[in-house]
């Protein structure tokens, strides 16, 4: 081949390269045209010169500027300030001031509409209530003035205020168009004279359009039927509810006769009130003087009572439900849950219907009886189910009248929050947290409790539950709470728990809970309030469902103040004759509130030995009872009970007992782990007799203590105590031994508690209720008012055949005093020690600590263990003393 120098090929190029040259030039050609091209079109379309810069701003027009700018921005975050500090007002604060702020509107239009316009803003406020309301503009301060007394006298039911302001709004647009048609329905080219003297802007509005569409003779009923229909929401009556409304506006205006008796239409909910057989057929229905706001709407018509004098009234009514007071609650409970609507929401009953329930009145008693108490007041419901009548009131023996306390003796707490602004912020950081830790999962809702909130997430596709679990610890950190714990699922539904407790924690009452809705459906005399669940519903327990009960938790969780409400509870709901009780209280000061109480059956048990007897008695008691199940053909003491009062069970002929129904017998213990450390094999032998077959005699178990370790709470105690309540604890092992699972360590104290109870697979985190030591006086008090108590003398005395010992001492005395304070001293009480020390044989140390045990220095034998020493060394001097006689 021959070979070309390198420039050989640009001075002679081959055919080849010759070809493709042109080519590639004339693609640079075009390439590089436009570029060329582009200063021409640019001078073709060049746009107008630009207008010079403007001059400087001379320097003293700048400093005013910025001057005026600062102060700007100064007053502008003042204004922002207040509207930020006005969030965090509380909501009844807020509805006050937007109702002084309709009032000075109403002042301001009042004068300018009824004697003249003064100042610009009465002329200004004059001229828009004149241009929009027409001839109409007098009544405009009046309906400011009863829209501002309205949200100052109800705060508390928002629903109530909306439905209000859309009746209203609907009555004024009707009436307006009704005005302007009936001045000759000016038009706007009249004039803003003629459109003020006939029915304004607003009545313009409402005719011109009805008039244009369907012709003036039908825009007239069209206006008619719109006035009515605002009428209708705001005065809350429904069509059908029509006459009876006119027939008790008639009663109240004197115009129609009141009907008392027999007359009364048929509520909208009725309400079982049974009376005894004895009774009188004819009952007079309750009366309820006045009707207060209601959302959903009045359910009873009013009712005149001015007409008969108060001693005609109460003297024609039979003296039917004078030995039944519940029946007064019953009816009172459910007008309280029609009148408030706040009830369908959950929240407990506004301040409005609880003080309108005092109004409630039980006119059944003759004037020569006592008064009956004070009606209850429905609290939160659960549903919206027609409520039984509550159980009947038992005589007590020898004809005794007992009135039980009235609910009115227990505080009323305020309504629940739904939400705050902090729910909202821990929303924000859930999510935060997931998108850094690319999670998906998103925040979908949360039900807010008294104490904790539970945030539901859902996870997104193939996300597995154990991505949330193991955030446990960043989410704590990132909503700064250190005890967060998490469901996963939450029970009946598919969603992931995560419970926060609220930083505005609030207080549940037990009053609250005894005016419940679930509380006035349930009759039982054992059924007690325990607080409410992390969604604000109310949490009752029957104690004689549970059977037995066992409530444990650190010291200051809550413990004492959930037996103080399981106490009151019972007090406040049944008689001496339904339930009795025995109180055992180591500590001695806890249950010293209710000595004297009609309800015990002995005085309050403070010693650990006579409690441990007295456990042994309810064993005794417990055999009697089912002698007589077992004798008479029962199964329950329930149907035993039932059977009695019916008067189908007779004693044997020749027989002198007189059978009388069995009460439920409750016994609380305050403190196991004082009476195990006492007597362990005794109390623990005497507590697993009663809680396997106590259930069916009606004898239920209470057992507290804040050590819940596996010596105080064994394996027989727990198998046979099947309810739990765990409060906080300091270790997950306290929490196992309690619920068998992990979870009460992460409680916060206060109240805050897991329920397990019997049947439940997975516990109830509630915030237990509260009673103040004023409230249980005033209780305790109101029983003893009612009733002496009458106590047993053989509760602590034990009943079995006490071991024979011979007391004569002989020439064993010196003997006698050196074995005492030898096992004083040592604290010790073994017979082998005697042996050893004293130098005796077997039989001479045996008699000797027989001779002890006989005087109270040590405890009986209980096998090969050491005997309980009784005495203190600090006592040793007054026993030798005793001994020497």
């Amino acid at each position: 081949m021959a070979t070309r120098s390198p420039g050989s090929s640009h001075r002679n190029p081959k055919p080849g390269p010759a070809k493709k040259a042109p080519a590639a030039a004339k693609k640079a050609t075009a390439t590089k045209a436009p570029a060329k091209r582009a200063p021409a079109k640019k001078a073709a379309a060049k746009p107008p010169a630009a207008p010079p810069p403007p001059s400087p701003r001379p320097i003293l027009f700048r400093a005013v500027l910025a001057v005026w700018l600062g102060i700007a921005h100064s007053v502008g975050a003042v204004f922002r300030g207040f509207g930020d500090g006005a969030k965090n007002l509380h909501p009844a604060h807020r509805k006050d001031g937007v109702a002084l702020l309709l009032l000075a509107l109403a002042l301001v239009t009042a004068v300018g509409t009824w004697f003249g316009p003064q100042g610009w803003l009465g002329e200004a406020a004059t001229n828009v209530v004149s241009g929009l309301f027409g001839r109409l503009d007098v009544l405009v301060p009046l309906l400011l003035g009863a829209i501002a007394v309205r949200l100052m006298r109800h705060p508390e039911v928002p629903e109530a205020n909306g439905r209000i302001a859309i009746g209203l709004t609907a009555l004024v647009v009707g009436v307006l168009g009704l005005v302007h048609i009936g001045c000759g329905a000016p038009v706007m080219s009249s004039g803003a004279t003629r459109i003020r003297q006939a029915g304004g802007i607003v009545g313009w509005a409402a005719s011109t359009p009805m008039m244009a569409a369907a012709g003036p003779p039908l825009a007239v009923p069209l206006l008619l039927l719109v006035a009515f229909f605002g009428l209708l929401v705001v005065t809350a009556t429904p069509v059908n509810r029509i006459p009876e409304r006119l027939r008790g506006l008639g009663e109240k205006l004197g115009v129609v006769e009141p009907a008392y008796a027999g007359e009364m239409q048929t509520p909208a909910r009725e309400f079982s009130t049974d009376p005894p057989e004895d009774a009188d057929p004819s009952a007079l229905p309750f009366i309820v003087e006045g009707s207060p706001e209601d959302e959903v709407g009045a359910r009873r018509r009013r009712r005149r009572r001015k007409q008969l004098d108060e001693p005609e009234l109460e003297s024609a009514v039979p003296d039917m439900f004078v030995k039944d007071p519940y029946e007064t609650r019953d009816l009172a409970a459910g007008v309280a849950a029609d009148l408030d609507g706040a009830l369908l929401y959950g929240v407990p009953a506004s301040p409005a219907v609880a003080s309108m329930m005092h109004q409630v009145q039980d006119r059944t008693a003759p004037p020569e009886e006592p008064a009956v108490p004070a009606a209850r007041t429905a609290g939160a419901p659960d549903d919206h189910g027609q409520a039984p009548a509550r159980m009947e009131q038992l005589q007590l023996s020898g004809d005794i009248t007992y009135a039980l306390p009235s609910l009115d003796l227990l505080e009323r707490g305020a309504p629940g929050k739904t939400r705050s602004k902090l729910n909202d912020d821990v929303v924000a950081q859930l999510t935060l947290v997931f998108s850094e830790f690319k999670v998906d999962a998103r925040v979908t809702g949360f039900t807010r409790g008294p104490t904790v909130t539970r945030y539901e997430v859902e996870l997104g596709p193939a996300v597995k539950v154990e991505r949330i679990t193991a955030l446990a610890k960043n989410i704590a950190y990132a909503v700064a709470s250190p005890d967060v714990r998490i469901i996963s699922p939450i029970p009946g539904k598919s969603a992931v728990g995560v419970e926060i407790p609220n930083r505005d924690r609030e207080m549940v009452n037990l009053g609250d809970l005894l005016r419940s809705r679930s509380a006035a459906e349930d009759d039982h005399p054992m059924l007690v309030g325990m607080g409410k669940d992390v969604e604000g519903h109310t949490v009752m327990a029957n104690l004689a469902k549970m059977p037995h009960i066992l409530v444990a938790g650190a010291t200051g969780a809550g413990k004492s103040s959930c037996i103080n409400c399981l106490i009151t509870s019972v007090l406040a709901r049944a008689t001496p004759d339904e339930v009795r009780m025995v109180l055992v209280d180591p500590k001695r000061v806890e249950l010293t509130a209710y000595e004297g109480i009609p309800h015990l059956i002995t005085p309050i048990i403070t010693n650990p030995k006579k409690a441990a007897e007295a456990l042994q008695w309810v064993v005794r008691e417990m055999d009697l009872r089912y002698d007589d199940l077992a004798a008479y053909g029962f199964r329950h003491v329930d149907d035993f009970n039932a059977a009695v009062k019916a008067g189908k069970v007779t004693p044997p002929l020749g027989s002198e007992r007189e059978l009388t129904p069995y009460p439920y017998l409750l016994v609380i213990v305050d403190e196991l782990a004082d009476l195990m450390m006492v007597a362990p094999r005794d109390v623990e032998d005497s507590v697993v007799r009663i809680t396997q077959l106590a259930r069916a005699a009606g004898i239920h178990l209470v057992l507290a203590t804040q050590r819940p370790s596996v010596d105080v709470v064994t394996g027989l105690i727990k198998a046979n105590v099947p309810s739990r309540l765990a409060f906080a604890t300091s270790a997950m092992a306290d929490s196992r031994v309690i619920l068998d699972q992990p979870g009460a360590e992460k409680l916060i104290g206060k109240g805050d508690a897991l329920f397990l109870p019997m049947g439940a697979s997975k516990p109830v985190r509630m915030q237990g209720a509260f009673v103040t030591e004023a409230e249980i006086a005033r209780v305790v008090q109101h029983c003893k008012d009612q009733l002496t108590a009458v106590y047993r003398d053989d509760v602590t005395v034990g009943g079995g055949p006490r071991k024979e010992i011979d007391e004569e001492i002989g020439d064993d005395l010196d003997l006698l005093i050196q074995a005492a304070e030898l096992v004083v001293s040592t604290q010790f009480g073994s017979t082998s020690m005697l042996q050893r020390k004293l130098r005796v044989g077997f039989a001479k140390a045996g008699r000797l600590m027989d001779l002890m045990e006989s005087r109270g220095i040590v405890g009986p034998s209980e096998g090969s263990k050491a005997r309980d020493v009784l005495v203190t060394p600090e006592e040793l001097d007054g026993v030798i003393l005793d001994i020497r006689g």
